[in-house]
């Protein structure tokens, strides 16, 4: 009976350690092909930077008054276009009674002075023709009287540009805005009926239209203080426009601000480029727009996946790890250069044709297609 049980201790042992090297067998011939390989190849390769912005027109312009009033009528609508001269809004001036109180003594006391000078020059006339007077004194009369005759004349154009807003006359009264320059009518933001103040150096005025060309845009962006130095005034660059099915616009970068603004704990600089713009193709004003700079490029360059690089956790340096002879993996530091986020360029480390351990794991799936 002890005999039995002893056999079978001993079977159970032998079975054991044969499930044991099995195992560790079974783990060492997977390990070697359980990841896949990549090689290195050459490709061009740039990094671009986007900045975000809108596009603007170059040239707009706020009509606004020179005299207060009341705006009488409006002629255009928003999104006409109009030529350089025509006619914007009609205002109707409302005097000041205050104003139109003094300015009307005023011509009561230049008609004073104008009497008195007729009366003195007329006695003078007559005594300088029968020789009473000396001609110096007749023709400071006259020049006495002629002062007084512009006085008033002023006096009475002053009372009726405070009365009706111009010399012109006529029982309307209105003043014309007019187009400082042929382009689109972006915006009205006043209506018939309302007041507007007279643009001066006190006060910077009521807009009654803006009007922009719109066949000449710019597009106004930021971008980072990291990227801003490698920047370039006259570069080409593209602007995309998503609300117009993310079409392209070619545009030349034209001003780089010299003086950052922080915003949001990072410093952001101005960019603008003029951006060329089909005659076909309908721009509107304040379109949100991206643009994409090429900052560096390599032509023909020898790059890895960059998903294929390691960092050593104590350095920080890359390395990756190159298949050998034998099946095993050995690391290899490796010095980089440009990088697109998908691909970055080798200068030193590694050459064509070596195999770069892929971080994960190959599946069978993955096995069998590469059999395939």
């Amino acid at each position: 009976m002890k005999k039995t049980i002893k056999i079978i201790v001993i079977l159970a042992l032998v079975i054991a350690l044969v499930m044991v090297l099995k195992y560790f067998k079974d783990s060492s011939s997977k390990s070697v092909e359980d990841f896949k390989t990549a090689t290195p190849f050459y490709t061009s390769i740039n990094t671009k930077t986007v900045a975000t912005g809108k596009l603007n027109p170059e040239e707009e312009v706020e009509l606004k008054p020179q005299i207060s009033g009341i705006i009488d009528k409006i002629l255009v609508e928003e999104g006409d276009v109009v030529k350089k001269g025509d006619v914007i809004a009609k205002i109707r001036v409302v005097p000041n009674e205050q104003s139109l109180v003094g300015a009307s003594s005023q011509i009561s006391s230049a008609k004073l002075s104008y009497n008195n000078s007729k009366t003195i020059y007329d006695r003078n006339k007559t005594l300088f023709d029968k020789g009473v007077v000396s001609r110096q004194d007749f023709e400071n009369s006259e020049l006495a009287l002629n002062q007084a005759q512009e006085t008033l004349s002023q006096a009475q154009n002053n009372y009726q540009i405070i009365k009706r807003g111009s010399l012109s006359g006529g029982g309307s009264a209105n003043t014309n805005i007019i187009a400082l320059i042929p382009g689109t009518v972006l915006e009205i933001p006043v209506r018939e009926g309302d007041q507007v103040i007279e643009s001066n150096n006190f006060n910077a005025g009521t807009t009654i239209a803006t009007i922009a060309d719109m066949s000449k845009m710019i597009f106004e962006g930021k971008v980072d203080e990291a990227e801003v130095g490698k920047l370039e005034e006259g570069k080409d660059i593209k602007v995309i426009l998503g609300a117009i099915n993310e079409k392209v616009f070619p545009a030349k970068l034209t001003f780089v601000a010299p003086k950052g603004m922080e915003e949001n704990g990072a410093v952001q600089f101005t960019i603008k480029a003029d951006v060329t713009v089909e005659p076909s193709t309908k721009i509107r004003a304040g379109y949100s727009a991206n643009a994409e700079i090429e900052m560096e490029s390599r032509d023909s360059t020898l790059v890895i996946k960059e998903s294929l690089l390691q960092f050593n956790r104590i350095t920080e340096k890359p390395f990756v790890e190159i298949e050998k002879e034998d099946g095993k993996f050995e690391k290899k530091d490796v010095e980089l250069g440009l990088s697109d986020g998908i691909n970055v360029e080798i200068k030193d480390g590694v050459e064509e044709g070596d195999k770069i351990k892929v971080w994960n794991k190959a599946s069978k799936e993955d096995n069998d297609e590469d059999e395939d």
